[in-house]
């Protein structure tokens, strides 16, 4: 196995979740005519232009996420066995909540579609109902399970096996225990998931996240570690 070019794709991979999630969420968010703290469909105000991309992007994130666990298993398998399987389970479980969330946009996008036929105040509970349905999936895949993965399981991961700098590590370990408390306080209703108190839980978590993308499409995974070492030997 080459370690370091394995680290770069990997790096690649998580940037292009990157590139896919924040604007898939941004062209929900316009395309829907609402703001990021209060998501909400209103008849006649929608663009589905933007929806249809977002869901195309959103899909994207899909492939990109999944593509890093599948990627970084044959890495950990052997220092990490149950843990490198908990880290595929849970980009897994995360996409499943993302493809929730496109299911419920496209039926938004079909109920848009048919306003001209359906009476606009049920439309507008039935629209709603399907973004609330949206966003539960988005607290529950990017919100939760995204910090127990790519925070507490893949930064325990790192921080161990030394593939990228340890210090870097720690961030996603902080990081993706503040999502997970953050998760906790909204689904308890002590703010709403896009306002300033959220944004500031999500941060060191995607701090994480990018300068992990970074470092390893950049230079790949640490060949100085002793996993990278091990990999090496084996191979030879």
């Amino acid at each position: 196995m080459d370690v370091q070019r394995t680290g770069r794709i990997f790096g690649w991979l998580f940037i292009g979740t990157f590139v896919t999630s924040i604007p898939a969420r941004l062209l929900f968010v316009s395309g829907l005519g609402a703001s990021w703290s209060d998501m909400r469909f209103i008849p006649g105000d929608t663009s589905l232009s933007s929806l249809k991309l977002a869901t195309f992007l959103e899909f994207g994130l899909i492939v990109t996420q999944i593509g890093t666990a599948v990627v970084l298993y044959p890495v950990v398998r052997r220092r990490f066995p149950t843990l490198g399987l908990s880290y595929v389970s849970a980009r897994t479980m995360e996409s499943v909540f993302a493809a929730i969330g496109i299911i419920a946009m496209m039926s938004v996008i079909s109920l848009a579609d048919s306003l001209a036929s359906t009476d606009a105040a049920s439309a507008a509970v039935t629209g709603d109902s399907l973004v609330d349905t949206y966003n539960w999936a988005f607290r529950w895949g990017p919100g939760l399970v995204a910090g127990i993965g790519n925070g507490l399981i893949l930064g325990y991961m790192m921080y161990r096996s030394e593939l990228v700098p340890r210090r870097m590590a720690m961030l996603g370990l902080i990081g993706g225990s503040l999502l997970v408390v953050s998760h906790v306080l909204i689904v308890c209703g002590a703010y709403k998931d896009g306002e300033p108190l959220s944004g500031l839980f999500t941060l060191p978590e995607a701090a994480w996240e990018l300068a992990l993308g970074i470092y390893c499409a950049w230079k790949g995974f640490r060949l100085a570690s002793p996993l990278a070492r091990e990999l090496v030997e084996h191979n030879d």
